[in-house]
Parts: structure tokens; C-alpha cells; sequence
């Protein structure tokens, strides 16, 4: 197969990673710079495991998905232990020539001058995959924007492993016609102290240029859907339902309030089990505090479950609500703190790391805790709740925070200087 030849004005470019669906961080984040990208006239194609975007734009290959029975099986005998058998390496290095063979054909048949690896080249869910973008931009030294949301050091799972060398290799690989971006700058100095790799910083963002439309008809029962009383308080919790959500914080608030409530957990538990579900409904029952799991009537697409309830997106769950709270204790960045800001809404937030060093500092007006519920944030929260002049100040200050740092317009100038810089656009 010919060598591909770096394009210098860019006009197809090819998202690559495990699955383009649904409401996880990457998937949005991806969205939103294919927005930028169609405004300046170049189309997004997307190289998946698992695909929700326009077919005659998308390239599925099950094998990319960390889901598939082959990956799966390498990640299995490729953490936990320290050492790995040769039949593990001849695997990985197979279905690694499958899916280069298929970033060919997928370049090849969009006519692709740049792609954009969207976290494959930084969690190791997918080892195979990750290998075969590397030697594919190696070989082709085509034009690369690797966008990294959150590293593999970042996650006590992967510390013991059999396959240092790949994560090494490609997690993420240093090759001449990347260029590597970063949602943080504690990710962008961790990067640089432990490869010597420079990145740009890209911040999540959302689009406050325009705020969000009221509530249509379809929507307006959303309160009786999720059984929430007129005179109970709709606490969210916009995330999936992992450790370091630590929505057991968001339990003793409730707990500790005293109202009557209802918390409402919008998304499922993720690729790392149930048992902190588990642990999460036996501590709502010791706290008495009311905690529904929403997952099956919201998604990412309205429209009805298998025995009739209807279905409704995040966007229409987010008007209705009372009190976000976010007691993460480890993000990313922070997708779920932008949402509540954008839609006007007072949020609880645990001072995580990315948090105190990138959002903080800007100003935003908070109840704030530090690992635990404290009885002033208890106090502070009532008082957001009680003083609608009070709520209403704190939130209107945090969208005016959001246009100026985390809107469409900042991701636009900055993914454009980027190119220019780049010699693409």
C-alpha cells in the first residue's frame, strides 16, 4: 500500500476511538469539535467500535469496541499480573494488523488529510487498537491531532501490568506529525514530566453562546415520570455511577438537609462493575435519603422503553431540576459542572484536583466541600435553596464565567490557531 502524504489544507478529517454513542464525555467533546471543523468547511468522518453518527460517514469495526470478546480477552491477561505469555503478544500484534489494515481503508475511502485518535492513544482499554494508530501514523506520518481526556497514570487499574512496553509505545506514542492536546493543565505538566511530550490545553466547553430553549410540551411531566412530588426538592446527579463520582456525599447532604427529597442518578454503572451501585442503594436505605436510578428513561435520544415509558434526554431532565451535585473526587475536567452552569442551575461540587487548579480560580459561585459534608456547606446549601434572589445571583455570575472561558467561541479560536499554526486551514 502507497505511503499517504501529509495534506496541508485540511478538508476530510477522521475522529478515531472505541465508540462514538451516547452521552459519555468523549463522545460529546468529539461532537463539538466536529461543529468547529464543519464551520470551517472540512468534514468529520468516524472510525468506531461502536457508531451513532451519519452511516454514510462512519466506519465500524467491532474490534475497535473495549467490549469486543478478543479485546476484552487481551485486557484480561494484561493487568493485574506482571508478566505476560507469548500467546498474549501474538494476539495483541494480530488484531493490531486487523484494525491498521482497516485505518487504511477507512483513510483511504474518506479521503482523510488529518485524524484525530479521541483517547485511544491514552486509556489502554483497547491495547490493539492503540498500537495500530501508532505504527499507522509512523508509516503514513500523516497529519494527527491526538486528543487526550485522561491518561492511563491517572487510574490505579492499570498500575500493575504486563505491558509497560505498549503503554510506552503508544499510550501515547511521540512521533513528529502529532501534535497532542489536553483537557487540563495538570494533565498537560503530568505529560511533559513523564514523556517530555508538549501539549495545547482545550478545555471542555459548552455552546453558552446560546442558552438553552425552555422546556417543550414533550417534556413537561418529567417531575411526575420520576415521581418527584411538588413539594420535594429534584436533586440531580448527572453521572454514570463509578467510585470516584463519590456520590455518597450527595447522599449525606440530602441526609444531613433534612427535606424531603428525592436524588435522581441519570446514568447506569460503567465498565467498572456494580458493586458501588450496590453500596450506594444500601447507604440511601441507612440514611434515609430517596435515591432512584434513572438510567433506562434517559438517554441520549428520546423515545420509549421496551414496556411503554417514555424516554427523555439529559437536556430535558436539567430544567427541572433544583440542586446538581458533582462531589467527584477525580475528573477529567468536568463536563457535568458545565452542564449545571449552563443551565442555570446551583451545583455542589468536591474540590478535586482538575477542579481547584483550572475552574476554581475563575470565580465561579459554589457550595463547595473538600473530601467531606461539612455543617456549613449543609447551611449554605439551604440557604441557595431557600433564597430564590440568592440562587438566582449565583448562577446567573456562573454563566457569565462559562461564555467567557468554557463556551463554543473559546474551543473555535483556540482549535483555529492551533491549525493555522499547523499550516492547515
Amino acid at each position: 500500500m502507497t505511503q499517504l502524504k501529509p495534506s496541508k489544507k485540511i478538508r476530510n478529517v477522521g475522529f478515531i476511538s472505541v465508540r462514538f454513542a451516547g452521552t459519555d464525555g468523549v463522545s460529546l467533546e468529539t461532537e463539538k469539535w466536529a461543529e468547529v471543523f464543519e464551520s470551517e468547511g472540512v468534514k468529520s468522518y468516524y472510525f468506531a467500535g461502536e457508531l451513532d453518527r451519519p452511516p454514510e460517514r462512519s466506519y465500524l469495526v467491532p474490534e475497535a469496541h473495549f467490549t469486543h470478546p478478543d479485546i476484552k480477552d487481551v485486557y484480561a491477561h494484561a493487568f493485574g499480573v506482571t508478566a505476560r505469555d507469548r500467546s498474549v503478544s501474538k494476539k495483541i500484534y494480530q488484531l493490531a494488523i486487523k484494525l491498521k489494515d482497516h485505518l487504511y481503508e477507512f483513510v483511504e475511502k474518506f479521503k482523510i488529510d488529518l485524524i484525530i485518535p479521541e483517547n485511544a492513544l491514552t486509556i489502554p482499554l483497547n491495547i490493539p487498537l492503540g498500537i495500530a494508530i501508532t505504527e499507522f501514523i509512523a508509516e503514513t506520518n500523516i497529519q494527527t491531532i491526538a486528543h487526550h481526556h485522561d491518561f492511563y497514570w491517572e487510574r490505579d487499574r492499570f498500575m500493575i501490568n504486563a505491558i509497560q512496553d505498549y503503554l510506552t509505545m503508544a499510550f501515547p506514542p511521540d512521533l513528529p506529525s502529532i501534535t497532542h492536546v489536553v483537557i487540563n493543565s495538570v494533565a498537560d505538566a503530568q505529560l511533559s514530566l513523564r514523556t517530555g511530550i508538549s501539549a495545547f490545553v482545550a478545555p471542555n466547553v459548552m455552546d453558552f453562546e446560546n442558552p438553552p430553549p425552555a422546556p417543550d410540551d414533550y417534556a413537561a411531566d418529567v417531575r411526575q415520570a420520576l415521581g418527584i412530588a411538588d413539594d420535594e426538592l429534584f436533586v440531580l446527579q448527572p453521572t454514570r455511577v463509578v467510585q470516584r463520582k463519590g456520590i455518597e456525599h450527595a447522599i449525606e447532604l440530602l441526609s444531613r438537609m433534612g427535606r424531603k427529597a428525592k436524588l435522581v442518578i441519570s446514568h447506569a454503572s460503567g465498565d467498572e462493575g456494580y458493586d458501588y451501585e450496590q453500596r450506594l442503594r444500601e447507604y440511601s436505605r441507612l440514611m434515609n435519603v430517596d435515591t432512584i436510578f434513572v438510567c433506562e428513561i434517559i438517554n441520549e435520544n428520546r423515545g420509549v422503553t421496551a414496556d411503554g415509558r417514555k424516554i427523555y434526554t439529559l437536556e430535558d431532565i436539567y430544567p427541572f431540576a433544583d440542586l446538581v451535585t458533582y462531589p467527584s473526587t477525580f475528573e477529567g475536567f468536568g463536563n457535568a459542572f458545565l452542564e449545571a452552569v449552563y443551565f442555570k442551575k446551583p451545583v455542589v461540587v468536591n474540590a478535586y484536583s482538575i477542579y481547584t487548579k483550572d475552574i476554581k480560580p475563575k470565580g465561579f459561585s459554589v457550595i463547595e466541600i473538600d473530601g467531606y459534608v461539612t455543617q456549613a456547606a449543609v447551611e449554605q446549601t439551604k440557604a441557595v435553596i431557600d433564597d430564590d434572589g440568592l440562587c438566582q445571583k449565583m448562577v446567573e455570575h456562573n454563566y457569565e464565567l462559562g461564555l467567557n472561558y468554557f463556551s463554543y467561541g473559546v474551543l473555535h479560536r483556540g482549535l483555529r490557531a492551533l491549525l493555522i499554526q499547523r499550516g492547515l486551514i
